[in-house]
């Protein structure tokens, strides 16, 4: 299941005049029954609700005040997420003659065209508040509250994420919760712009959509729509053409595999930083203490003792952030072991709680070894969320191996890379593009959509970035790619092995030669093809074909992209 909660907008979207449809109420108790909770996310105050709805025990959490209020229905605890209304700010509002005028435990609200004066008044007495519309509704609030915040102060209550959250509505203030759902819907009564941004439009409005909406949750988990979901897919780089290769973040489980040393970690860890740029939760299990530096993950484990399976899903049931786990507390025979229970139990608490929403196992053929044998009922029907990584294919679980729909091979050999995992599973392998790939770049096999592999550039990770900038700033470069200033009669034999000595010896060589290189493009073509940096190679090409710029210009603009891109402070 994808989808454990359902978040409903309530004026507009469940309630047509304030009211609410029993086929409505029907529907959403079908989608409770399906084990998936309710929320309402509404603008209203909550005196007001309870007067017009008598069913908000139907609902796990009410987000009122359009964020500001988080209502418990089952204690009836009640929770401010805001400051209280400023009394001058209400009195100064009725001395304006504004009407209706009402204030909540956080919200004031009144009524279009009486936006002018309420922003007025703000302004007047130096407040940080905002103010928020809602179809002719005007909204005062403190500054950063609105739904989205709202949300996501119930989610955390339930243990949830907002990536297992279908969310509708039909205002401008629902933007900020909808954005934040991983899929947006919108009822056929919605405004426009509304409708242009979320995923997709119920065929009927009001209560009607929403019915619509919750029997396909229940029945498909909204199937259907996936091809629709397009926010969210992982950018993994781009092909020669520029095209970009995505992938989608739910549905996949993906083989990363290929010659020691080419460079899996480093596709590995660009990976998860795209899934962290994006917040979903996942799980490294790390045999070799690779993983343990990665700085976004809370690190589980050292090299004397290795967490329980229950410490590990207890973490994670409880918190959204992702974690790490150090096995080099594990003896290398006792691995296997380890993971055999580790596994049924992480996919027993995504179960519950659709997280964590990937697992990526490291030296997999270590951990899953070809005769591994995973317990009746260990493994689900439809896994999905799996990255593996591995030098050996061949020797992982075969029942695992079966469940890849995506192969990503990197290195020397990536034909027999795809050939050994083809033959492992008993399937026809595909025709790959033969030779030794360089790195930084992968092939891609998307073997579910019958697609022939593709060739691609992957995104460096941000710790490699910095690698690189230290490397080309400071290191020592390989032979054949230092710079040599040599001049106009070959005369000078100058080397500058990295950025730091080119600067160095750009500021001692005379203008001659200086210019002699500038002219001919011999900056830019290093840069280019040495130094391996496109942007900074085409703004110093500007710079070298400036026939206006002295020696002494080019020179500090040359060094001032240099040092905009390499010598800057961490």
């Amino acid at each position: 299941m994808r989808y454990y909660a359902l978040a409903c907008d309530y004026d507009g979207t469940l309630a047509h005049n304030g009211q609410v449809d029993e086929e409505v109420i029907a529907a959403l108790k079908r989608v409770r029954s399906s084990g998936r909770k309710l929320i309402l996310v509404t603008g209203r105050e909550l005196d007001s609700l309870k007067r017009v709805f008598s069913e908000l025990e139907l609902f796990d959490r009410v987000v009122a005040e359009n964020g500001a209020l988080l209502y418990r229905p089952t204690t009836r605890e009640e929770k401010a997420l805001g400051e209280r209304p400023e009394p001058k700010l209400i009195e100064r509002l009725r001395q304006r003659g504004v009407a209706p005028l009402s204030a909540g435990q956080v919200i004031v609200s009144t009524w279009e065209p009486y936006e002018k004066i309420a922003l007025e008044a703000i302004r007047d007495l130096g407040l940080e508040l905002q103010v928020i519309f809602n179809k002719g509704a005007v909204m005062i609030l403190p500054s950063g509250v609105n739904k989205a915040t709202g949300l996501t102060a119930a989610l955390s209550e339930l243990n949830l994420s907002a990536h297992n959250v279908v969310g509708i509505g039909d205002a401008e203030n629902d933007h900020a919760f909808l954005s934040q759902c991983e899929c947006a819907v919108a009822v056929a009564n919605a405004l426009p712009m509304l409708k242009e941004r979320v995923d997709f439009v119920t065929p009927s409005d009001h209560g009607t959509g929403v019915i619509e909406l919750a029997d396909q949750l229940v029945e498909s988990d909204l199937i259907e729509h996936e091809s629709l979901l397009t926010r969210h897919e992982i950018l993994l780089g781009t092909r020669e053409e520029k095209q970009e290769v995505r992938l989608k973040p739910y549905g996949i489980n993906i083989l990363v595999a290929g010659t020691s040393g080419s460079g899996k970690s480093t596709f590995a860890t660009s990976f998860l930083e795209r899934l962290l740029e994006r917040d979903y939760q996942f799980c490294i299990i790390d045999p070799e203490g690779d993983y343990q530096n990665f700085g976004a993950a809370v690190v589980l484990g050292d090299v004397k003792q290795a967490p329980s399976a229950d410490e590990i899903c207890a973490f994670l049931e409880k918190s959204t952030q992702s974690v790490s786990i150090n096995l080099l507390g594990v003896g290398l025979e006792h691995r296997p072991a380890f993971f055999k229970e580790l596994l049924p139990a992480l996919l027993a608490l995504r179960l519950q709680t659709g997280r964590p929403h990937w697992i990526i196992i490291d030296e997999t053929h270590h951990l899953l070894p070809a005769d591994w044998a995973p317990a009746p009922l260990a493994l689900p029907q439809e896994m999905h969320g799996l990255m593996l990584v591995t030098v050996h294919p061949d020797e992982v679980a075969p029942a695992i191996l079966a469940s890849v729909n995506t192969v990503i091979a990197i290195g020397g050999t990536p034909a027999q890379t795809i050939q050994g995992y083809s033959k492992t599973i008993g399937q026809k392998p595909p025709k790959v593009p033969a030779g030794k790939l360089p790195p930084g770049e992968a092939i891609i096999w998307r073997r579910d959509l019958a697609a022939q592999p593709v060739r691609f550039r992957s995104i460096p990770p941000q710790a490699e970035h910095q690698r690189h900038i230290r490397k080309y700033a400071e290191g020592k470069i390989p032979e054949e790619d230092i710079f040599y200033f040599r001049g106009p009669e070959g005369k000078l034999k100058l080397r500058a092995q990295n950025l730091l000595i080119f600067l160095q010896l750009a500021e001692g060589i005379d203008d001659e030669t200086w210019l002699h290189h500038l002219r001919r493009g011999d900056y830019s073509d290093w840069f280019r093809k040495a130094i391996k940096d496109e942007e900074l190679a085409n703004e110093a090409e500007k710079v070298e074909k400036r026939a206006d710029v002295s020696p002494k210009e080019s020179r500090a603009l040359i060094k001032a992209l240099i040092e905009a891109r390499y010598t800057r402070p961490e």
